[in-house]
């Protein structure tokens, strides 16, 4: 390993012009930080001030108090401090969702008489039998949902019981007799195993070939080669500058400016050892060379004569592994240290865990950064008022955002980080930052993505709360269980629920920067950015509401909708075209913001999809609507297409948006064989919803085909879904 420059920090080695700011360079010099601001003593005395914390220097050799103002935010802070301002005030309107809804249940009668389905007739309903996929006799079956089974709530037969996860929507009984309909033709497939392994069986983890990485003990040609000898200064600056401009955009936890002018050159003089610092630097090496390969890399295989989206080294021998393994055989000397860099090993392990579709060892070194985190701020509360608080809380919010993830959609039981929100407050990326992290930021605004994901999280786990702990969703309709009480033909908790956290959601769409905001019935449109978004209001509504259903001054299905031109495309259905490259991902950047969006639009609706599956004759027009929301909602999102589904190493939680789309693509079928369900689509999801439907079900299909190969949880899904849409031969 050769010495590094003489000024590291004078020569910036990019990873990419895909990955850079620009393509016309290949090597930038590097400016030093950006001030935030001079303490007070050095402002009084008009001298430049070192910015060192707590005390400068100035004030260490005098012996002076040393007192930094808040810095007053720039033009192009505030957006920023809106977005965490407005997190803060849905947080109240939140807090008194839950006693409204509770509210909203005690309604007896009193409400208008719920109306019907209009034009639905007895005999839309007779040839349900003929099928092959629901019971006529359906109605009349009494049944038990999967659930959480750490709740304490008793789901009684009798009873609805709102679920997240896709698995725990396998068990809908419409579901379950598709699942029949299709066993003889699946014979390697165990579906009565599903209600008790559960997700488990759906991620493959008992397969062989979903073991873990190779170790050490494997690669012992490669290790034998000597990779330290690999650690050129070309090479680390290549990884190191990759991982920033791709990784760390998703996940702020690493500070660019300290790794790349303070740590990297000291461990570039002093060697690699056994020091975490050494092992932080190794993962974001092994999560750089990630990032190169899966972006620039050769595909894993051909399928169709389609080159994969996965890219990069092979299903056993992922891109990074040899730098991987060895921070792996590192990270046991600081396995119980507690620091913020416990927390950043962490979660820089789990990150590369996903990249190479490992989902049990991704969740196992999530919840362990968030314990690692518990850890931190309960034996050092003081970090939180230390010079890297901000970064904490990044680091934690991160954490938190995941771990709501695995909850929700795969049920992993949460670790507690979720009662230290209060404690640790919301980032506000204060503090000097390099010149690379203002380009990144200008160009991809990765700070208003991440406060963005921050505000939907929070939005998510309110819903889900106040959905799953009101009063049982259960109705009296001649003693037949519905997701919506009807006493007395009044209109139904869920209906009146789902309402509220309808508008709250599409308040959220409404008040993101006009750079962040698209068309909602156009996932796949570019940002607006022809909005100043610093004048005019500080909110400006959704450009169309997101529950048309919910809304009674809504425009009447019958009535033709008015035509707008298309907005210019970001994300194409195209997945035979070259791809477009965006700098800084900003591609996947914003498609896991909308994709998130609309999974969360998917699930608050889901209910009613339910009822007009299972209890067609009680569907009144408010539910065969948000049936049509629910539908609507689960179709195109941007994760899916090009070019973000191109390079699939990349995107974070990977698995989670494929439990997604196999669940989806089974509901999206079942609305093409349930007379009820047929009507809905025809009549109240808008004239574009049949093709916007097919580019859908390609899209996902595609998507777990390409992962098949690689992912034993997806081969899973494959073999289901090639058989419910006759792919025969996939």
């Amino acid at each position: 390993m050769g010495d590094p420059p003489a000024t590291p920090t004078s020569a910036s080695v990019d990873a990419s012009p895909s990955i850079g700011s620009s393509s016309s360079a290949n090597i930038r010099k590097e400016r030093g930080a950006i001030a935030a601001q001079a303490c007070d003593t050095c402002r009084s005395r008009k001298q430049r001030c070192d910015e060192q914390r707590p005390k400068c220097g100035t004030c260490q050799k005098f012996r002076l108090e040393c007192n930094y103002r808040e810095p007053i935010p720039t033009k192009k802070d505030k957006t920023l401090v809106e977005i965490l301002e407005r997190l803060k005030g849905l947080d109240d309107r939140l807090l008194g969702l839950e006693a409204k809804v509770d509210d909203l249940s005690h309604r007896g009668s009193g409400g208008p008489p719920a109306q019907g389905f209009p034009h639905l007739q007895a005999s839309d309903f007779a040839s349900q039998a003929d099928t092959g996929m629901i019971d006529p006799a359906l109605t009349a079956v009494s049944f038990n949902l999967q659930h959480d089974s750490s709740r304490n709530t008793t789901v009684g037969q009798d009873q609805y019981k709102y679920v997240s996860s896709v698995h725990q929507m396998l068990g809908w009984p419409a579901v379950q007799q598709l699942f029949a309909s299709i066993q003889a033709r699946l014979p390697n497939v165990n579906f009565s195993s599903l209600e008790r392994d559960g997700v488990s069986h759906m991620l493959g983890v008992h397969r062989p070939e979903s073991q873990g990485l190779p170790s050490e003990s494997t690669l012992r040609s490669e290790r034998s080669s000597g990779v330290l000898s690999t650690l050129t200064w070309e090479n680390v600056r290549m990884w190191s500058q990759a991982y920033f401009d791709t990784i760390n955009l998703f996940y702020p936890i690493l500070d660019r400016q300290s790794f790349m002018q303070e740590t990297l050159p000291s461990l570039f003089r002093s060697g690699f050892s056994n020091s975490i610092s050494s092992t932080i630097a190794l993962l974001v090496f092994a999560l750089g060379e990630v990032s190169l390969e899966g972006r620039e890399g050769a595909p894993v295989h051909v399928y169709n004569g389609r080159a994969s989206g996965v890219k990069g080294g092979s299903k056993s021998h992922p891109p990074g592994l040899a730098l991987f393994n060895e921070a792996r055989s590192r990270m046991g000397f600081d396995l119980t240290e507690c620091s913020l860099e416990n927390v950043q090993i962490f979660a820089l392990a789990s990150a590369y865990y996903g990249s190479c579709f490992y989902p049990m060892d991704f969740w196992r070194m999530t919840a362990s950064a968030s314990l690692a985190f518990q850890a931190l701020i309960t034996s050092n509360p003081g970090e939180l008022s230390s010079p890297r608080a901000d970064l904490i809380r990044r680091a934690f919010w991160h954490c938190s955002i995941l771990e709501t993830s695995l909850n929700l959609e795969l049920g992993f039981p949460l670790t507690g980080l979720e009662r230290m929100e209060n404690t640790v407050g919301l980032p506000t990326f204060s503090g000097p930052f390099c010149e690379d992290d203002v380009i990144s930021n200008q160009q991809s605004h990765f700070q208003e993505h991440f406060a963005s994901q921050i505000v939907l999280r929070r939005l998510l786990v309110g819903f889900h709360h106040a959905l799953s702990n009101s009063a049982p969703m259960s109705a009296q309709l001649g003693g037949v269980p519905t997701p919506f009480n009807s006493a007395n033909n009044s209109p139904g908790l869920s209906q009146l629920a789902i309402q509220q956290l309808a508008l709250q959601l599409e308040e959220w769409r409404g008040m993101l920067p006009p750079h962040l905001r698209w068309q909602e019935d156009c996932p796949g449109a570019f940002p607006n950015t022809t909005t100043d978004m610093f004048s005019g209001s500080t909110h400006t509504p959704a450009s169309t509401p997101i529950s048309p259903s919910m809304s009674h001054t809504s425009q009447p299905p019958s009535l033709p909708s008015v035509s707008t031109p298309s907005p210019p495309l970001m994300f194409t259905t195209d997945l035979d075209s070259p791809p477009v490259q965006y700098p800084y991902v900003l591609d996947i950047q914003v498609a896991l913001l909308r994709s998130r969006y609309y999974y969360t639009k998917y699930l608050l609706h889901r209910p009613f999809l339910y009822k007009a599956l299972h209890y067609p004759d009680s569907v009144t027009q408010d539910d065969a609507l948000g049936a049509a929301e629910c539908l609507k909602a689960s179709l195109k999102w941007p994760v899916a297409m090009s070019p973000t589904c191109k390079h699939k190493r990349l995107v974070p939680c990977m698995f989670f948006f494929t439990q997604n789309f196999f669940g989806i693509l089974v509901l999206l079928h079942l609305s093409t064989t349930v007379p009820l369900l047929r009507r809905i689509r025809s009549t109240l999801c808008g004239e574009r919803f049949e093709m916007d439907a097919r580019e859908t079900v390609g899209l996902y299909l595609d998507w777990l085909k390409d992962l098949r190969p690689i992912d034993a949880g997806t081969a899973w899904h494959w073999e289901v879904v090639r058989v419910i849409y006759g792919l025969e031969g996939g």
